[in-house]
């Protein structure tokens, strides 16, 4: 399987691939020894789908050159639930489409292509490979489908570490994003699911638990949304919430990391700021993508805060949990964006400092609200942009990481001699680059003795 994008697709990668394992299925990373190639697609800007088209056509083509008959290709992932009906027209080299929906059937889609056995499933006949032929298209419409904690996974991510998916979905009206129309609306797993998949987890020796969703802040609220009584207000202390959780979380027996991604400023509250300041199992970093700071921007964006919500939220969030690193994410080159928008965001970085920040440019989406608005921004206007924010950031990135010179951390040890702090989620952020070997996937205390722009040079304890 080749799968592309974000941790939630990763996780989605993971079920399917569990589900061929539970029907008896070997897996293998040798593309030349599968019956069956999968390729997990990301549609979430231009440079994703054109990533994912490459990644098709490319495993089409080693299939031809592999001396194995009737090996299938099966493309699954957003690219497949948002474009299956075009792609199946375009790609008649795919064997079969499937959508979110039926990442916990690839096992029997699997069979049914391999030996056209009778399943459950809906197909349409075997493939025959004539001019009739069009791929199976096993695509529905609106995705509902949530893992539980009994879903079988085949974890890809290294052992020490794993993703945890506690919602599917998302209800926020953002006019530069398309996912709500892919993924559907946000669906909440319950406590129990939650707590049970990660106490597996913590008792198989995974040291990091990576809480992710669309917007996990939102956690919860659609359950207790379903249950409030009409004719009151809606309390959240009657129903589930990520406090709650974490809470929940805390309690369970181990040495391990606790990590909150993708967060929505506008969900953040006083109560669950007290939460992760009380867990000590829940890494002292925050993950809360903003996309832009300016007023004017933040409403074309429909992005449900203000200007001052997010400063005074900012300000809570440091004086509430010590010593937390805030990773944050923006978009430059929006529709209708001035130089002075772009010069109000490179101010609010400068002044904030986050410790932790990366930059995209805006991607206009075909389906997307923001698509049709009048003054899009042209490409070089959006690159000069990202560069000019990106050196900010790099000088701020430098003088932090500076300042860590001579003080002892807690890491987990990635590689012998490369680890991450308590201020860095995998994939994304800096490393703690170690100047003797340490046990892989432990923690380890370390005492920083230099840097390397971003990353840290530190000498085990």
């Amino acid at each position: 399987m080749i799968s592309l994008g974000c941790a939630k697709n990763l996780v989605d990668a993971e079920v399917m691939l569990g589900n061929a394992a539970s029907r008896g299925m070997q897996i293998t990373a040798d593309a030349s020894d599968a019956d069956v190639l999968v390729v997990n697609t990301c549609a979430f800007i231009d440079s994703a789908k054109e990533e994912s088209i490459d990644a098709i056509l490319q495993a089409h083509q080693q299939r031809g050159l592999r001396k194995k008959p009737g090996q299938k290709l099966i493309v699954s992932g957003c690219m497949a639930q948002r474009f299956s009906k075009d792609l199946a027209a375009d790609l008649p080299e795919v064997d079969a489409f499937i959508g979110l929906d039926q990442v916990n059937q690839l096992g029997a889609i699997a069979e049914r292509l391999l030996f056209d056995q009778p399943s459950t499933i809906n197909l349409q006949p075997s493939p025959l490979h004539d001019d009739s032929w069009q791929p199976l298209d096993l695509v529905t419409r609106n995705s509902t489908f949530i893992p539980d904690f009994d879903t079988p996974r085949f974890r890809l991510t290294p052992s020490h570490t794993a993703y945890v998916k506690i919602a599917e979905g998302c209800n926020h009206p953002c006019t530069f994003c398309v996912i709500p129309r892919m993924r559907g609306r946000h669906r909440s797993r319950t406590i129990a699911s939650v707590v049970a998949e990660v106490r597996n987890l913590v008792a198989d020796g995974v040291k990091e638990i990576n809480l992710i969703s669309q917007d996990t802040t939102y956690f919860g609220m659609d359950l207790w949304e379903q249950h409030a009584n009409p004719t009151q207000p809606i309390d959240s202390s009657r129903g589930p919430t990520l406090s709650t959780l974490i809470r929940e979380l805390q309690e369970i027996d181990g040495d391990f990391w606790i990590r909150l991604l993708y967060t929505h400023p506008a969900h953040w509250s006083g109560e669950l700021i007290r939460t992760v300041a009380a867990c000590d199992k829940v890494a002292r970093y925050i993950d809360m993508p903003l996309q832009h700071i300016h007023e004017e921007m933040l409403l074309g964006m429909r992005r449900e805060t203000s200007r001052q919500h997010i400063e005074d939220l900012i300000v809570r969030l440091r004086a509430g949990i010590p010593g937390l690193a805030l990773r944050t994410t923006f978009i430059v080159g929006f529709p209708g964006e001035t130089d002075e928008h772009f010069q109000s965001l490179l101010d609010f970085i400068a002044s904030v400092r986050f410790e932790r920040l990366g930059v995209f440019t805006y991607s206009r989406e075909d389906t997307s609200r923001a698509a049709k608005m009048p003054g899009q921004i042209p490409a070089k206007t959006k690159q000069s942009r990202f560069r000019k924010a990106m050196r900010l950031q790099q000088r701020i990135a430098r003088e932090i990481a500076e300042a860590q010179i001579g003080r002892t951390l807690r890491v987990l040890v990635e590689k012998p001699q490369v680890a991450r702090a308590e201020s860095d989620a995998p994939e994304v952020d800096t490393q703690v680059l170690l100047t003797a070997p340490a046990p892989i996937g432990q923690f380890a205390n370390v005492r920083v003795t230099a840097t390397n722009i971003y990353d840290l040079v530190a000498e085990p304890c």
